[in-house]
């Protein structure tokens, strides 16, 4: 298993348009790709699950990637955030 820990930018945290990209970049990996914030944990291939975690600006989350393609889900799940959040 393949970790990072993201602080989030975005003034609006993860609203519905970043959330569904979230869930476009997440669905491209066979490994399972969890995201968990101050309200929980979610899957980041369900869009409800990662918008009921209501992910506000300033929010640190932990980004969890296992399976069999891990380390590029990781490493493109980092570069994601890092443009979009």
């Amino acid at each position: 298993m393949k970790e990072f820990t993201y602080e989030i930018k975005d003034p609006m945290g993860v609203h519905a348009r970043p959330a569904g990209l979230l869930v476009k970049a997440a669905a491209g990996f066979t490994s399972a790709v969890t995201m968990t914030a101050p309200n929980g944990t979610a899957d980041c291939k369900r869009i409800m699950a990662v918008m009921r975690l209501a992910v506000k600006q300033g929010n640190t989350v932990t980004v969890q990637c296992e399976g069999a393609d891990e380390e590029k889900a990781c490493a493109e799940m980092k570069a994601f955030f890092e443009e979009n959040l």
